[in-house]
């Protein structure tokens, strides 16, 4: 298996028709929206979730409040997120 730097210089530097980016660019899209779809369905009110905000790169942990189409809400000290589902990661509990 090739490692993602050979990949990425595959497409950037390879002899690409536009029809074939198109069709490496559809099948990341279906990757993308199968891993979200995976990743709602693991997720239930009450879960603890991490993710890393795209305005301050913090890393955020807060309790799946509601799961909807393309976006789980997110309770943190902060207030409520909107984050999409493919950016949370299942946070499990430690037990002291």
């Amino acid at each position: 298996m090739k490692t993602i730097q050979e990949v990425n210089q595959a497409i950037m530097f390879g002899d690409w028709t536009n029809t074939e980016l198109s069709s490496i660019i559809d099948a990341v899209k279906w990757r993308r929206a199968t891993l979200a779809k995976l990743t709602k369905a693991s997720l239930a009110v009450g879960d603890n979730v991490n993710f890393t905000s795209t305005k301050t790169g913090m890393n955020v942990t807060g309790v799946v409040v509601k799961i909807a189409i393309k976006y789980v809400t997110v309770k943190t000290i902060q207030g409520l997120w909107r984050v999409p589902a493919n950016m949370l990661t299942l946070v499990e509990e430690e037990f002291a």
